[in-house]
């Protein structure tokens, strides 16, 4: 098992509930200090976004922070430069699109990503069907490639989304792009039920999770949360690391507060 997937199931064993919030790399000058910040506040792992021109699958607010970190020059081999530099003591998880993995070849990203001491890989409009060289390329660099399911894919495919992921699996809980909901679906919860009858690996409640309430009601069923817009929002309306720090903290409290 590699950095990932061990960190995360020594969380579960010992009751702790994921956190797993997510950073646009390159959106503020001092972004870095964004994730020093989420790791005070009790992150477990970070989803680093390597922004890209047509994020599909990114609502609103997560959009906007591509296009910031983009017209700042942020590229995915200046983020990972400077992410190698951090000797951060959580595992780090880029997320980013097929188009960039591919582009110079997956053994070249994938390796990309091991020198610079990412230990996760999220592409949310990877296909399982065409999953293979990614997930070759991904196993051999070290790096977990953590696979994602939505209410609306089939029982038969979540069975091997499950199988085939590695670090966590990922509950996508609403159709849709990311984005802060008002309250968390029924779905969501159906999900991560049906996902750990296929999987000992922990699932992870995204999509939608937008403050401390929901947060603790989300790891009450699954094993954890990933924040994306509830954190980018803020950044983009002008917060710093310690006020982002504040409310991952309250994050943590909430899930802590919903026990093992």
């Amino acid at each position: 098992m590699n950095a990932l997937e061990t960190r995360s199931r020594a969380a579960r064993a010992a009751g702790r509930k994921l956190l797993v919030p997510y950073v646009t790399g390159g959106i503020t000058e001092d972004w870095t200090d964004l994730l020093r910040a989420a790791v005070d506040a009790g992150a477990d792992a970070i989803e680093v976004g390597l922004p890209f021109s047509d994020p599909t699958l990114d609502g609103p607010v997560v959009q906007q922070s591509s296009y910031q970190a983009l017209n700042r020059g942020a590229t995915a081999g200046r983020i990972l430069d400077e992410v190698s530099r951090l000797g951060l003591p959580v595992p780090l998880i880029a997320f980013t699109y097929a188009n960039l993995v591919l582009r110079n070849g997956v053994d070249a990203f994938c390796g990309a990503l091991a020198d610079a001491g990412v230990r996760g890989l999220i592409v949310p409009d990877l296909p399982i069907d065409e999953a293979d060289p990614v997930a070759t390329a991904a196993e051999d660099a070290q790096v977990d490639l953590v696979l994602l399911a939505s209410p609306s894919t089939p029982a038969r495919r979540r069975i091997e989304i499950a199988e085939r992921s590695r670090g966590f699996v990922y509950a996508v809980s609403v159709m849709g792009t990311t984005g802060e909901q008002s309250e968390l679906r029924e779905s969501g919860r159906h999900l991560v039920a049906s996902l750990r009858q296929a999987t000992d690996l922990p699932v992870v409640l995204g999509f939608g999770i937008s403050g401390p309430e929901q947060a603790g009601e989300a790891a009450g069923y699954s094993d954890g949360v990933a924040v994306g817009s509830a954190v980018m929002r803020r950044v983009l309306d002008g917060a710093g690391p310690a006020e982002l720090g504040r409310f991952l903290a309250r994050l943590r409290t909430a899930l802590d507060g919903a026990g093992g």
